[in-house]
């Protein structure tokens, strides 16, 4: 029988782990797919996707990639662990450990929230400390908030050096399954872990579950729009530009994880750091725009937008690269052909778009593009006399009008705009290619 107090976990006999657990100095249970947990309940959120990881070798080796979990060892999944002798006061919702040779060589931390509940710094904070204690070096907390990648926090807790924490928004969990069920080089080979992702998809993708997407504006983004529209000065310490920047950030990654989830790839959205929604901040005030960028494999160029809170508008495009072996005119020719043909493949979603559409050419040395209405290829020609064409954006500019300062609506409309400018004429656009050299 043990009589000394349990302080450190790394570097821990995993039999004396199992005699610490039978003597009630540390309380865990066994993740399971099925828990005896009310629906919703975090602790079942918490159970079955553990339990995923466990049972699905593809979904398993894509987490633990980015959270830098070592394969090579026997793995443990536990949910609501207590170290009494550490900190009886703190539950841990999920714990994964790892076994080699005997004794525990790493382990992860999970923290999770569902619903409206946010990752509370303080307790962030304080698991951080627990972590340290017991010698693990490695966190996630896991809620329905969104970050432009893992590595970032919701929060800015305090982290000693060395120590990592990551975090994942529960869109991006279930995206990250949904990619494994695509036929791809990454697909999930065993048939019975296809059907229990589906399964554990099927339950998270169900509202009672508590996971949901990024379906509001914080208030802060109806306040900025309408200061904007009032000639009301911003200041960069105002807290509604600093809900509106994040609004944007949170908006921009869920935009990308529905293009994911659509095209069967894991769109990327714009990369971020801590100055980010400073820098956005003072975009706004100094030019009223915000930007975004959403790269997608093998997709003509990436998607760049451009929101604009002077008109209230949302203008999206992409940069197709012409015949550079021509001249300015057979330029302009070939990228008219194509707008013909991509009009082809879906009249009626073109048709919808059109209005709206417009082509850039961007002149070598010159400061502005040349703007034009689809139908005004004739005005191209003669505006661009003796200058050069580097390439074509095809442009998809839409006004919001009241609809760009609802904290609900702007989602609805910005969501439909890209998966139309995706159907209807990003993925038939292409490339020019040079040929190949002849002999």
């Amino acid at each position: 029988m043990i009589q000394k107090k349990m302080n450190k976990l790394i570097g821990l006999n995993f039999e004396e782990f199992k005699q610490f657990q039978q003597e009630g100095h540390i309380v865990a249970q066994e993740a399971r797919l099925i828990p005896s947990l009310k629906t919703g309940d975090e602790g079942a959120l918490t159970s079955i996707f553990l339990t995923s990881l466990k049972l699905v070798k593809e979904y398993r080796d894509s987490i633990f990639k980015e959270v830098k979990l070592s394969k090579g060892a026997r793995i443990y999944y536990l949910t609501e662990v207590i170290f009494k002798d550490v900190d009886e006061k703190s539950r841990i919702d999920g714990l994964i450990i790892t076994v080699s040779k005997g004794v525990i060589k790493d382990a992860i931390v999970f923290e999770m929230k569902n619903k409206n509940n946010s990752v509370d710094k303080e307790q962030v904070e304080r698991y951080i400390d627990l972590c340290k204690k017991i010698g693990v070096n490695k966190m996630a907390t896991v809620s329905n908030e969104f970050v432009s990648n893992s590595t970032q926090s919701p929060v800015n807790a305090k982290a000693p050096k060395g120590f990592s924490l990551f975090h994942f928004s529960w869109t991006y969990l279930m995206t990250k399954g949904q990619l494994l069920l695509f036929k791809n080089d990454s697909n999930i080979k065993d048939e019975d872990q296809v059907e229990i992702m589906r399964e554990v998809l099927f339950y998270l993708d169900n509202p009672l579950s508590g996971v949901s997407g990024y379906n509001v504006m914080k208030k802060g983004w109806k306040e900025i729009v309408d200061k904007i529209a009032n000639r009301i000065p911003l200041k960069l310490s105002d807290e509604d530009l600093t809900e509106a920047v994040e609004s944007w950030h949170e908006e921009e990654k869920d935009i990308a994880l529905l293009l994911s989830r659509k095209l069967g790839v894991l769109v990327k959205s714009t990369p971020k750091d801590k100055n980010s929604v400073k820098d956005d901040a003072k975009k706004i005030i100094k030019e009223q725009i915000l930007t975004g960028n959403l790269s997608i494999k093998n997709s003509v160029s990436d998607i760049k937008i451009e929101l604009d809170f002077e008109v209230k508008s949302v203008a999206m495009s992409v940069k197709i690269t012409p015949p550079l072996n021509k001249g300015t005119v057979a330029r302009i020719t070939w990228i008219s052909k194509q707008i013909e043909s991509v009009q082809k493949k879906n009249e009626e979603l073109f048709s919808a778009l059109g209005k709206d559409i417009l082509i850039e050419a961007n002149i070598k040395h010159a400061r502005e593009h040349i703007r034009v209405q689809l139908d005004g290829f004739e005005t191209l020609v003669e505006q661009s006399k003796g200058k050069e064409i580097q390439a074509f954006n095809v442009v998809l500019n839409s006004k919001f009008n009241a609809g760009f300062g609802s904290n609900k609506k702007f989602i609805v409309l910005i969501e439909k705009m890209v998966i139309d400018y995706y159907a209807g004429i990003v993925q038939h656009l292409t490339n020019w290619s040079q040929p190949a050299p002849k002999l």
